[in-house]
C-alpha cells in the first residue's frame, strides 16, 4: 500500500511538473508571439484596431471606435498628391448654403520617423525634375504642414500606418474650417471643441469624405445672434490626384478659357517665365477607337463627364435642366466625341444607399433653398496639370425670379409669353434650360466671351431664318440674354441664345485630341493653325469680361451698333410701359399689392439704364482684338470719330432730353410716396458723369494725340454736350426739374476736373499736367457768358432762379476769393 501511495504521490508530483512546464512553455510561445509597444508609442494592431471597431475599406480603411475616428494609410499612398476640397453641407440662416464651397487645395501625407504629417502643396512654382533647377525651386517651396499625426500601430501587413484624426476635425484647423473670409464678416474668435464633432467618415475607391459639426464663438453671428455662435456642417473631400497627370494644353488668349498659371523656372527663357494651360476634363479615345477616330468617326470617350441632378430639385425642372446639360454634346461632336457629356438623376437611398451629393466622385448641380437670384458654375482642377477632377454647379431657387425679369422686360413687347408676372411651366423651363447650359458651360473651362454678343449686324436679329439658325449670338457663354432687337412685325423671330458656333469652336479647339502630339509644345502649331482658320470672323472671335473701354465687348448688349441696337430696344420699352399695370395683375389673384407693378416697372428703367450704358462705352472707346505677336497685326484700334459723335448725338436725344415716356403718374401713384424724380436724375447724371471720369477723357486725348483730326476730340465731346444739355439758354426757355439737376450735376463736373485729382480703376491720367484742366475752365468761362445772356430772356421764374444760382456757382469756381 505503501507503495501504492509512494506511486500516487510520484505520479501527482510528475504530473504537477509536467503541466507547469507546459504552462510555461505556453507563456513563453504568448510573449514570442507579442511584440512590444514601441518606445514611441506604436502599439500593436489589434490593442489599437479593436474589436469594438466599425471599419470600411476605401482609398484609406476608416475605423471607428466610439467617438474616435482612425485613418489607416498604406504606405503606397505616402508622398501623393491630392485635392482636399471643402465644402459648407449643412449650416444656419444667412451663412452660406450646403454644397457651397469654402476652400480647394493640393495636399500630401509624408511620413517622418513615427509621425505622420498632412502638409499643403503648392505647384505655383515649378520645374521639370529631370532639370538642375529643380531643386532649387523645390527648396524655396518648403511645404507647410497642416497637421502632425503620432503613428499609433503599423497595419497588419506592415504596409501601412494607423493614426487616430479625431483632432484634425475637432481643433480649429483653418483648412477644413470656415472660410476667412466668413470668420472675418462674422467676427469669430475661436473654435468651441466641446460643442464640435465628428458626424461620419465615409472612404470610398479614389476618396475620403470626411463629415463633422463646428461651432465657433462669433460677436455678430448671422442669426440666433443671442447664442453668439455659429454650428456649421462641413464636408472635406480628399481625392487621390493621377499618378501621372494628364497632358497639359496650353492656353491662347484667342480662345476664352479658364486656366492655371504657373511660374515655369524650366523654361528655357532669360526671365522667370508663366506657363498657362487649360483647366479641361480628361477626354480620351479609346485604344479600339483609335482609327475611327483619325477618319473622322464619332466615338465615345474612355470616361464621359457625368452631371447629376440633385434629389433636391423640383422634379418639373429637373428634365430642362438635364437638357441644358445635354446641350453640349453638339460641341463635343465638332471635338469628335458623341455621349460625351450626360446629365443623370441622382440615385434614391434604396437604389445606391452609398451615393452623397458630397462624395467628390460625383458632380452634382446642387439646388438651394435660397432667395439669391442666381446661379454658379465653378469647377475643381489638378493645378498640375489643369485636369478638371469634378464640378459642383450651384443652383438658387430664386434665379427663376430673375430669369422671370429679364424676358419680361427684354421680350413681352413682341411675345405674348412674356406678358404676365407668372410664366407657363414649359416657359420658365425654357429659360431654366438656357441658365443651366450657361452655367454648364463655365464648368467645362469656358469663361464668359463678351464680344460674341457683337458678331451679328443689328437687323440680322430681327430675321426668323437667321436668328432660329444662329441664335441671338455666336455664345451662349456671352451675356446675351434675350432678343430686345425683335420688333412686332418680326414674326417667327427666336428670342433666345443657344450653344452656337463659337461655343463649338472653342469646345472643339479645347478638346479635340492631338494624337500624335507627344508634349503640349507639339500641340501648339496645329492649335495656331485652327485659330488662324477663323481669325477675322467675329463670330469666332473671344472678348474677355471686364473690359470697361470696348463697345464691343459689353455685358447684356446685342448686335453691332450699340445705338441701332439700344433704339430698338427703347421702342419695345415704351411698348411695354403702357401695359405694365395689366401685366403685372393675375387672374387668381385679384387682392393682391403693387410690388410686382413696382418690380417690373424697376426692370424697364433699369433695361434702359443699360441701354444708355451700351452706348457711352463708345465715346473714348478703344476696341481689344487678340493677336498672336506672328500675325504682326494691332490689338488695340480707337472706335471712329463718326461713331463716338453717334454715340453722344444719341444719349442727347434719348436720355439728356428728359425721357418723359418713363414718367407715368399712375404707376408713381401705387408703387412710392417720394424717389421718383430722383431715379430719373440719377439715370442722366450717372451718364454724364461716366462720360466725363478721367480715363474716357485720357483716352480722348491720346487718341487725338495719335490720330489728329481723324479723332474725336475732347473739344468736340465738350461741344456736343453742351448742344444737348444747355438748349434752353439761346432761346429763354422754361427748363423742367430734371434738366435742372442735369445742369447743376454738369457745372459740378466741370468743377471736379478742374480742382480733383485723377482716380479711378487700372490706367487714369495726370489731372494737373493733361489738357482736361484747360478745356474744362474754357467751357466754364463759356457757360458764364451763356448763362449772363439767358437770365434777361427766361421769365419761367423757376428757370431764372435756376440760372442766377448756376451763375453764382461758377463764379466762384472761376474765382474762389
Amino acid at each position: 500500500m505503501g507503495a501504492m501511495l509512494l506511486g500516487t504521490l510520484l505520479s501527482g508530483h510528475d504530473a504537477l511538473a509536467q503541466r507547469k512546464k507546459k504552462k510555461d512553455k505556453k507563456k513563453e510561445e504568448t510573449e514570442v508571439a507579442k511584440p512590444k509597444e514601441n518606445k514611441n508609442g506604436i502599439k500593436p494592431y489589434a490593442e489599437v484596431i479593436t474589436s469594438k471597431a466599425k471599419s470600411k475599406a476605401g482609398l484609406f480603411s476608416v475605423h471607428q471606435i466610439d467617438t474616435k475616428y482612425y485613418y489607416e494609410i498604406p504606405d503606397s499612398l505616402l508622398g501623393r498628391e491630392m485635392l482636399l476640397v471643402t465644402t459648407i453641407a449643412k449650416t444656419a440662416d444667412g451663412l452660406g448654403y450646403g454644397g457651397e464651397r469654402e476652400n480647394t487645395q493640393m495636399v500630401r501625407w509624408d511620413k517622418r520617423g513615427d509621425d505622420i504629417f498632412l502638409k499643403k502643396v503648392s505647384y505655383s512654382n515649378t520645374a521639370a525634375d529631370s532639370l538642375p533647377i529643380y531643386n532649387a525651386v523645390k527648396n524655396s517651396n518648403l511645404e507647410p504642414i497642416i497637421f502632425k499625426f503620432d503613428i499609433k500601430a503599423k497595419s497588419k501587413d506592415e504596409k501601412g500606418s494607423v493614426i487616430d484624426v479625431t483632432d484634425l476635425f475637432s481643433t480649429d484647423v483653418k483648412t477644413i474650417g470656415l472660410s476667412s473670409n466668413n470668420r472675418k464678416q462674422y467676427k469669430v474668435t475661436r473654435l468651441s471643441s466641446d460643442r464640435s464633432y465628428i458626424d461620419r467618415i465615409t472612404p470610398y475607391p479614389i476618396n475620403l469624405e470626411n463629415r463633422y459639426v463646428m461651432t465657433y464663438e462669433a460677436s455678430e453671428p448671422p442669426s440666433n445672434s443671442s447664442m453668439g455662435s455659429i454650428t456649421v456642417e462641413m464636408n472635406s473631400s480628399m481625392v487621390l490626384l493621377p499618378e501621372v497627370p494628364m497632358m497639359q494644353r496650353l492656353r491662347d488668349q484667342r480662345v476664352g478659357w479658364f486656366s492655371t498659371s504657373v511660374v515655369d523656372y524650366g523654361l528655357d527663357e532669360q526671365k522667370a517665365t508663366r506657363r498657362t494651360y487649360l483647366d479641361r476634363w480628361r477626354l480620351e479615345v479609346k485604344e479600339e477607337d483609335v482609327d475611327k477616330f483619325k477618319a473622322g468617326e464619332l466615338v465615345e470617350p474612355k470616361k464621359p463627364i457625368v452631371y447629376y441632378i440633385d434629389p433636391a430639385t423640383p422634379k418639373k425642372w429637373a428634365p430642362f435642366i438635364k437638357a441644358g446639360v445635354e446641350d453640349w454634346n453638339a460641341a463635343f461632336e465638332q471635338a469628335g466625341f458623341k455621349n460625351a457629356i450626360q446629365a443623370k438623376y441622382a440615385p434614391t437611398p434604396e437604389e445606391d444607399p452609398d451615393w452623397s451629393p458630397e462624395d467628390a466622385r460625383y458632380s452634382v448641380i446642387r439646388y438651394f433653398a435660397s432667395d439669391i437670384q442666381n446661379a454658379y458654375g465653378p469647377h475643381v482642377s489638378d493645378p498640375r496639370s489643369g485636369e478638371i477632377i469634378e464640378s459642383d454647379i450651384g443652383w438658387f431657387h430664386n434665379v427663376m425670379n430673375l430669369l422671370r425679369n429679364w424676358y419680361f422686360v427684354q421680350t413681352a413687347a413682341v411675345n405674348p409669353d412674356a406678358q404676365g408676372v407668372k410664366f407657363k411651366d414649359e416657359v420658365m423651363g425654357r429659360l431654366v434650360r438656357f441658365v443651366a447650359a450657361h452655367e454648364v458651360g463655365h464648368t467645362l473651362g469656358l469663361p464668359h466671351n463678351f464680344a460674341s454678343s457683337h458678331a451679328y449686324p443689328v437687323d440680322s436679329l430681327r430675321s426668323p431664318e437667321f436668328t432660329k439658325k444662329y441664335g441671338t449670338a455666336p455664345s451662349i457663354m456671352d451675356y446675351a440674354r434675350f432678343n430686345y432687337i425683335a420688333q412686332p412685325e418680326d414674326k417667327g423671330v427666336n428670342l433666345f441664345p443657344n450653344v452656337g458656333p463659337y461655343d463649338k469652336y472653342a469646345i472643339a479647339w479645347g478638346y479635340t485630341p492631338i494624337l500624335d502630339a507627344k508634349t503640349p509644345e507639339e500641340e501648339q502649331p496645329i492649335l495656331d493653325e485652327w485659330i488662324l482658320e477663323k481669325q477675322g470672323n467675329p463670330v469666332y472671335r473671344y472678348g474677355r469680361q471686364g473690359n470697361s473701354y470696348d463697345p464691343s465687348t459689353q455685358s447684356e448688349d446685342l448686335g453691332d451698333n450699340s445705338m441701332k441696337a439700344s433704339e430698338y430696344g427703347i421702342k419695345n420699352l415704351k411698348r411695354i410701359m403702357p401695359k405694365l399695370r395689366e401685366w403685372s395683375l393675375e387672374e387668381d389673384q385679384p387682392f393682391k399689392n403693387y410690388d410686382d407693378l413696382e418690380e417690373m416697372y424697376g426692370q424697364v428703367v433699369t433695361q434702359f439704364n443699360r441701354y444708355m450704358g451700351h452706348v457711352r462705352t463708345n465715346v473714348g472707346g478703344v476696341y481689344e482684338v487678340y493677336r498672336s505677336a506672328g500675325q504682326d497685326e494691332v490689338v488695340y484700334t480707337h472706335v471712329d470719330k463718326a461713331t463716338q459723335k453717334a454715340a453722344v448725338t444719341f444719349l442727347n436725344e434719348q436720355l439728356f432730353d428728359t425721357p418723359d415716356w418713363l414718367i407715368d403718374d399712375a404707376i408713381v401713384a401705387r408703387t412710392e410716396d417720394f424717389g421718383y424724380t430722383d431715379r430719373i436724375r440719377s439715370l442722366q447724371v450717372n451718364t454724364l458723369n461716366g462720360l466725363l471720369e478721367w480715363g474716357r477723357l485720357g483716352r480722348v486725348i491720346e487718341n487725338t494725340a495719335l490720330n489728329g483730326e481723324e479723332a474725336y476730340s475732347m473739344l468736340e465731346l465738350f461741344d456736343d454736350l453742351k448742344k444737348g444739355i444747355w438748349t434752353e439758354l439761346s432761346a429763354g426757355k422754361a427748363i423742367d426739374v430734371y434738366r435742372r439737376s442735369l445742369q447743376r450735376a454738369y457745372v459740378e463736373k466741370m468743377e471736379n476736373l478742374l480742382t480733383a485729382d485723377a482716380s479711378g480703376r487700372g490706367k487714369t491720367i495726370n489731372a494737373s499736367q493733361s489738357d482736361i484742366r484747360p478745356l474744362a475752365r474754357g467751357e466754364l468761362k463759356t457757360l458764364q457768358k451763356q448763362i449772363k445772356s439767358a437770365i434777361p430772356r427766361t421769365s419761367d421764374k423757376i428757370s431764372k432762379l435756376h440760372l442766377e444760382d448756376l451763375l453764382v456757382r461758377i463764379d466762384l469756381i472761376l474765382d474762389p476769393k
